[in-house]
């Protein structure tokens, strides 16, 4: 068994069940995937689109394809016909984009919106307060070839645990707060990458992106 799949054995020992691994294979080679693959993954995620498109045309159908990075709107198109989760709908503007060509790939995109949940303005994100304003409108609902699964959150990069188990503590209870407007399909809380995901799980989420303790540090 190879250390990749070691580290996989390992990391679902410590989840619970009901906790989706995304193994972050950004920037890593096919053959590190194909390892994953063989253990049993199925959900890999990536944040670069033209790398997300090369994995893609090379590795087996069958694998679940998590669009994890900062998404352009004039990138949507490459990614629609097979992308299985969008993670970081972050605007208005591109949940209209993937909604159109989604509509054109005849498809339904599944999709979390990114809240901003850390104080560093480097991170992307929608506010608290957007969300509620929209909601209000029923903006939402114009979106017929979108499906919003929850929401994706970034925590900060800080080495103060306290701060990051706040922030997605705010992210859950923003979560159990939309949950009665967005219907029961809303069921998803992408929190928690390599460093903090222990946490993430103690605070709600049902969904964590592991890179560098499957594959390795960069």
């Amino acid at each position: 068994m190879t250390n990749v799949a070691l580290n996989i054995k390992k990391i679902l020992k410590e989840i619970p069940s009901d906790v989706t691994l995304i193994a972050v294979s950004k920037t890593k080679p096919v053959e590190s995937l194909k390892e994953a693959y063989n253990a049993g993954q199925r959900d890999f995620g990536e944040n670069k689109v033209q790398e997300l498109c090369e994995k893609q045309e090379k590795l087996p159908n069958d694998i679940r394809w998590h669009m994890i990075g900062h998404l352009q709107s004039n990138k949507v198109k490459y990614i629609v016909p097979f992308v299985y989760l969008i993670h970081g709908v972050d605007s208005v503007k591109l949940l209209a984009e993937i909604n159109k060509r989604a509509k054109s790939a005849d498809r339904i995109i599944s999709v979390l919106l990114q809240m901003h949940i850390s104080d560093e303005e480097t991170k992307f994100g929608f506010d608290f307060s957007e969300i509620e304003s929209l909601l209000a409108k029923d903006y939402f609902a114009k979106f017929a070839q979108v499906k919003i699964k929850g929401l994706m959150g970034m925590a900060s990069n800080t080495k103060e645990m306290n701060i990051v188990a706040n922030e997605f503590s705010t992210l859950h209870s923003f979560f159990e707060k939309c949950k009665p407007s967005f219907g029961t399909e809303f069921n998803t809380v992408s929190m928690g990458m390599s460093g903090d995901y222990t946490i993430a799980i103690e605070k709600g989420s049902t969904m964590i992106r592991v890179g560098s303790k499957i594959f390795g540090s960069r």
